[in-house]
């Protein structure tokens, strides 16, 4: 089952030594239903910098994944307190990451919800800051 959707995210990025950034967007997507959950599936765009990447949120009852492909490449599994390393492929050359969730909350049904995640983030193996994700999913002419 896969339904069109509504999605607002506000995004978060407390970063070390500099100010909060907040972006938050409201576009238009996919969710789908899976053995294990659901998939949330949007185009980013000119707002966000990443014209070109299309963002998958992978949402399970333990764990979230984020997948982005197109110009930017990455893949991050949030877990609650597991760290996990990433490669974050940019045009000009890659990043190593490790994340770790602080908090991983979903509500999701066929009918929408929310996702809300927070995680610490290092950049090659230095604390960077923490971001906090806040997901609404709202079906199209529900």
């Amino acid at each position: 089952m896969r339904k069109d959707v509504v999605l607002s995210l506000r995004g978060q990025q407390n970063y070390v030594d500099q100010e909060p950034e907040i972006i938050e967007l409201v576009t238009e997507g996919t969710l789908e239903s899976t053995e294990r959950g659901w998939i949330i599936r949007y185009e980013e765009s000119d707002l966000t910098g990443l014209s070109g990447v299309t963002t998958e949120f992978s949402v399970e009852p333990e764990q979230v994944e984020l997948k982005r492909t197109g110009k930017l490449n990455s893949h991050m599994v949030f877990r609650e307190g597991v760290h996990h390393d990433s490669l974050y492929q940019l045009e000009f050359g890659a990043l190593m990451i490790t994340v770790c969730a602080n908090k991983i909350r979903s509500d999701l049904t066929e009918n929408g919800g929310t996702v809300d995640l927070v995680y610490g983030i290092e950049i090659e193996q230095t604390a960077a800051g923490q971001v906090d994700y806040h997901l609404d999913v709202k079906v199209k002419n529900a």
